[in-house]
């Protein structure tokens, strides 16, 4: 009876200890609810933790919007006739004589065939000189090197045609048909029509985004608000770089959720119900619904509107915390939008930790009895 009562006092400290360890050190995938709140500014943590209701969903859905400024905006289009250094001339002169100082035997006209202005801005024609052509237009240029001409053969007629050429072009890159230099021309001196001009778009229109840079400026716009609103159509000007490519965006999911991942966005906006759908959902078998949480740096402007106050001047670290089991939760994370960066983290259920304690101490309680039955053996 002695040794009966030792066994079963063995088999309890076992069961302690094990229900001690399992309390301590059991696998989590991070922490719950109330230690959430529990490191908040209130309780003198680092983050301010925020239930979301429909006021808070309204302030703290502010997107940052993309488009150009005011720079980009009010440039007017290139002049198609500009010449400019690098550009390509195609000149023809002809003179009133049979022989004249130009043309071949029996000619009396002379073509002067892709002559590029230098990087000084200057052409060469023979009898008339070095001359500067950039700056001019094709019919400034033209009575220039008429008048350059007219002593020396007798009324000299002029043409000359601007070719495209490298004196005034911007890069395409990215996701277009064909990427490449090319020149602004007559028809291609919006931005709109230098993409069609590159081969179009060939990201998903609606995830596509259009940057420009342009000296040390860089800008951006959605390629669906570039076709629907003309203003950012904008003037191209040489240098121009225009980099196409899908939006960029992402937020991480941690937790209880169907996935655990970074997740890039599918469309322009996206609100917090989407986003748990697109990582698939919250999992039914481990996920509080009352504990969604959003962790982002939250900018001053908006933390001060959420919070009420006025003396925010740094971006804070913000936790909003979404209750989906209520119509007006589900209504709230449908109104809250996530932004780039943010982390959305489901805690697992209270009863969650309850099932793997007493999964551990079920495990160990087994083990204990095996080596109690072995020792009896």
């Amino acid at each position: 009876m002695r040794v009966l009562s030792t066994r079963w006092a063995n088999a309890a400290a076992i069961l302690t200890l094990a229900f001690a360890l399992v309390a301590c050190g059991l696998p989590r995938s991070g922490p719950n609810k109330r230690e959430i709140f529990e490191s908040s500014v209130l309780n003198m943590g680092d983050a301010y933790v925020v239930t979301v209701n429909a006021d808070v969903a309204r302030k703290a859905s502010v997107v940052p919007p993309l488009g150009f400024r005011n720079g980009f905006l009010s440039s007017g289009v290139v002049g198609s006739d500009d010449i400019r250094p690098g550009d390509v001339l195609n000149l023809a002169i002809w003179e009133n004589v049979d022989n004249g100082l130009l043309a071949d035997q029996g000619m009396n006209s002379t073509a002067l065939q892709e002559v590029q202005v230098d990087g000084d801005g200057f052409i060469f024609v023979p009898y008339a000189g070095r001359i500067k052509a950039a700056g001019n237009t094709p019919e400034g240029l033209r009575r220039i090197i008429t008048q350059k001409l007219d002593p020396q053969t007798p009324d000299p007629q002029v043409t000359v045609n601007r070719v495209a050429g490298d004196g005034a072009t911007v890069s395409v890159m990215g996701g277009v048909g064909k990427q490449g230099v090319y020149p602004i021309e007559r028809p291609t001196r919006t931005l709109a029509a230098m993409l069609a001009k590159a081969g179009g778009v060939v990201v998903q229109p609606e995830i596509a985004q259009i940057t420009i840079t342009r000296d040390t400026h860089t800008d951006k716009v959605w390629l669906t608000d570039l076709y629907s609103n003309p203003k950012f159509d904008i003037a191209l000007r040489p240098g121009d770089i225009i980099l196409v490519e899908e939006d960029q965006r992402a937020f991480t999911v941690m937790g209880a959720a169907g996935k655990q991942e970074r997740v890039q966005f599918e469309t322009q906006e996206m609100s917090a119900i989407e986003a748990v759908a697109q990582a698939g959902g919250l999992n039914t078998n481990f996920a509080d619904p009352t504990g969604v949480f959003v962790f982002r740096e939250e900018t001053p402007e908006v933390a001060n509107s959420v919070l009420g106050r006025s003396d925010i001047t740094q971006p804070v670290r913000m936790a909003y915390v979404l209750n989906l089991t209520e119509p007006s939760g589900i209504f709230n994370a449908r109104d809250f939008m996530i932004r780039d960066a943010d982390t959305i983290y489901v805690t697992e259920a209270p009863y969650v930790q309850w099932n793997k304690i007493l999964g551990a101490i079920s495990g160990t309680a087994s083990s204990a009895n095996n080596l109690s039955a072995a020792a009896t053996r």
